[in-house]
């Protein structure tokens, strides 16, 4: 099923989110996808934005918040209380290692920039799901657009494909993360619940299974056809014109097999699929790959269970570390491989760090003054950390990076314009990025 900001998620707040709107059935493509397409065409969009330095983006957002300490800012000659179980592993950059639970990105530190200077200022999930995927702070009245939403608002669809997809549930609605805000639901994600590592796996609606829903759909089709040839008598021109040439989008994303093709994850050889990981992160960044290939602009792969207040090294050893290091290494390789690397900014992050001591169950709690992100991609400067933190990785303590300059790195990077201006929906203006400022290290 393809949801649009669809989506259910826990952590240790005990919240379950279940809300938004969803895009089920191939009627709701016969009117509602053409109306989103429609819509995206007749809102304005920033024109004097600089040439874009990556084409395309592809956020990792581990939900719940990963240790900077156990990943990759581990503090080896800290006291036990502090280092915690895992040994250190040396990386390609001299000086530097990576906690021995992530081999893979440690030989790719060439083409990695880490941000251990990353300062999350915020402690608290929900919040953090909004402020680290918009790089604004939370605003009851004022929902912000993630960074796929103004994608997708500035760059639209390319080659018949959706410009903003989110695969899987990993985000933490409550406080208007990961959606389009203020830009109007038109840009919301599309959203893939299902876990491409399922041998079952299908994004329904987006290919036509029996002559049976053929004939179905283009009946509907023709009845819309109807309606369109009355209306023209009715409205102005420019606006029947309008709708028709989105209403045929629509029907070409349906029928056409661009959008199939690059769901089918059964195309990628064997091999390939193995060295990402047959589990749904692997899996995602691989479909990943093959989306942005195929023309989608912003792809956001979510992969839940970070909050580890409990068991976090085995919860790190036996899951999360793991998936990361094949997945993301290989999401690099290919990309490099392929010729895609330069035009694709790949980011990694989660809510914020977690704290220094390991607490009485084996676990970290929430930690607002440190954490760590990865950059690879898109013409940035690899190949360097940027920032530290202190002996005891409590806080940053040279060149620090906050949320909004991730922001703006991530806007800069793709020629976004960081002082485009929008409308919300009451006619108050609202720049992009006013706060924030591109990580000068990387540009």
């Amino acid at each position: 099923m393809l949801d649009l900001v669809t989506g259910a998620s826990s952590d240790c707040s005990g919240v379950s989110r279940r809300t938004f709107l969803r895009l089920g059935g191939l009627a709701a493509f016969g009117l509602s996808f053409p109306q989103y397409l429609w819509a995206m065409a007749n809102s304005a969009t920033n024109t004097s934005a600089p040439k874009a330095k990556a084409k395309r983006c592809i956020l990792l957002w581990m939900q719940g918040g990963p240790s900077h300490i156990d990943t990759f800012d581990p503090k080896p000659d800290a006291p036990p209380e502090i280092r915690g179980e895992f040994g250190t592993v040396q990386t390609t950059l001299p000086g530097v290692r990576f906690a021995d639970v992530s081999p893979m990105l440690a030989k790719q530190t060439d083409k990695l920039a880490v941000i251990r200077g990353h300062d999350p200022k915020n402690g608290s999930h929900g919040v953090a799901d909004h402020l680290m995927m918009s790089g604004h702070k939370f605003n009851a009245s004022l929902p912000f657009p993630c960074f796929g939403s103004v994608v997708a608002k500035e760059r639209g669809y390319v080659d018949g494909m959706l410009p903003f997809v989110q695969l899987g549930r990993a985000i933490d609605r409550r406080f208007n993360g990961g959606i389009a805000g203020f830009l109007g639901d038109q840009f919301n994600p599309f959203e893939v619940p299902d876990d491409p590592s399922s041998p079952r796996f299908m994004v329904r609606d987006l290919g036509i299974a029996t002559d049976a829903e053929r004939k179905r759909l283009e009946r509907r089709y023709a009845m819309l056809n109807d309606l369109e040839n009355y209306q023209k008598t009715t409205e102005t021109t420019g606006v029947v014109k309008a709708r028709d040439e989105f209403y045929e989008k629509a029907h070409s994303i349906i029928t056409g097999p661009a959008a199939k093709k690059a769901f089918d994850l059964a195309q990628e050889p064997d091999k390939l699929r193995e060295r990402y990981g047959k589990n749904s992160l692997g899996q995602g960044c691989l479909l990943a790959r093959r989306l942005i290939e195929a023309g989608v602009q912003f792809v956001t792969v979510t992969d839940g269970g970070w909050d580890t207040h409990t068991n976090n090294f085995k919860s790190l050893k036996d899951r999360l570390m793991p998936r990361v290091d094949r997945g993301l290494s290989a999401l690099i390789d290919d990309l490099d491989t392929r010729g895609m690397l330069d035009e694709t900014l790949v980011v990694w992050f989660g809510d914020f760090g977690r704290t220094p001591k390991v607490n009485p169950t084996a676990g970290r709690d929430h930690w607002s003054t440190a954490g760590v992100a990865l950059m690879a991609g898109g013409g940035l400067k690899v190949g360097q950390v940027v920032g530290k933190t202190n002996a005891l990785a409590e806080v940053v303590t040279d060149n620090p990076v906050s949320p909004q300059d991730i922001a703006a790195t991530i806007y800069h990077t793709l020629g976004i314009n960081l002082h485009t201006w929008y409308k919300t929906q009451d006619g108050r203006p609202i720049e992009l990025c006013p706060e924030g400022k591109p990580v000068k290290q990387l540009i």
